[in-house]
């Protein structure tokens, strides 16, 4: 490239990284954006040629247009994994990278943190507490359930390592079965009805596509074990919310951690708040310390990439979300 290359942060706090990249980049043009809405007329403005943009208000209001305009930038650096706010595009104008493994640990963790709120029964012993109560009971153990994993992607596989530590049987589906490190059995998209109703726990890892949207329906919520745990930190859309509700509600599903929601941030008039046995977080099993400094380190490897004219990691195929 021979002109200055013009590069724009956008994110709900942006100064910190400017000066990471002024210092590695010096050669560079940059610009600043912490808001949804003044993204549009900023890169009319800048023009960028890059945009590293992390959604940080949710979907609803995100200017996906302006960032994929005829003079948006030709590459966008989306600093999470997930990639749905931001199709469809055309890979022959737009190239998307993602942050996808950057999170996969703390993810993986907060999966099995929902499983065990449950099998230990976090919620009795602190309702135990606050009565001054001291019950006898026997603890769940992990050890030897069947765990579904739908979506063997980074946060899958990590899962998938982390519930054989725990000693449980692993079932796991992508969309291109191989074998799978600490996956027992692998399968595709189709053979999900055949797993569904021998799973304990089940954990929703998958990215939002055209073929995983609506992917756990009223009919295969209904075709779940009694008693079975479940876990959602993909993204709102992959599970039917109102059929995951019910099955709550009537005690089929004896618990749920749901990060993920079909509208972001979940309304205050949502049901789903007043659930007893779901543990409701806003979409933050990927958000902790040090890991914006995690999605930026590679995006400044990917930048000298690009700079050199060199391949990018995590290049984002539109037809397959990842």
């Amino acid at each position: 490239m021979t002109r200055t290359p013009r590069i724009l942060l956008h994110n709900a706090a942006t100064a910190r990284h400017a000066g990471r990249l002024r210092s590695a980049f010096p050669q560079c043009d940059i610009a600043e954006c912490t808001t949804y809405e003044d993204l549009p007329d900023l890169i009319r403005e800048f023009r960028p040629d890059v945009v590293f943009s992390i959604r940080f208000a949710g979907s609803r209001g995100f200017p996906r247009d302006a960032l994929l305009a005829p003079d948006g930038p030709g590459w966008i650096a989306n600093g999470g994994a997930g990639t749905d706010h931001l199709a469809p595009w055309d890979p022959t104008s737009t190239t998307i990278t993602n942050a996808a493994g950057v999170a996969a640990d703390m993810m993986a963790e907060y999966v099995l943190g929902g499983f065990l709120h449950f099998t230990l029964d976090i919620e009795g012993l602190r309702q135990d507490k606050a009565g001054r109560v001291w019950r006898a009971r026997n603890m769940v153990p992990l050890k030897g359930k069947t765990l579904l994993i739908v979506g063997l992607g980074h946060t899958g596989r990590a899962l998938a390592k982390r519930a054989k530590a725990f000693g449980m049987h692993v079932v796991g589906l992508r969309s291109r079965p191989q074998p799978t490190d600490c996956v027992d059995i692998v399968g595709g998209p189709g053979d999900l009805p055949d797993v569904l109703g021998d799973a304990d726990c089940i954990a929703v890892c998958a990215p939002l596509t055209p073929a995983t949207r609506g992917m756990l329906g009223p009919a295969e919520i209904a075709a779940l074990a009694p008693g079975v745990l479940f876990a959602d930190v993909s993204r709102g859309g992959i599970v039917d919310q109102a059929a995951l509700a019910d099955a709550l509600v009537s005690g089929q599903v004896a618990g749920a951690a749901l990060d993920v929601f079909e509208t972001e941030p979940l309304p205050p008039y949502s049901p789903l708040w007043g659930i007893d046995n779901l543990v409701i977080s806003p979409h933050c099993s990927s958000v902790h310390e040090g890991w914006e400094d995690a999605c930026f380190d590679l995006f400044l490897d990917n930048l000298d990439r690009w700079i050199a004219g060199n391949p990018l990691r995590n290049v984002v195929d539109p037809e397959r979300g990842y």
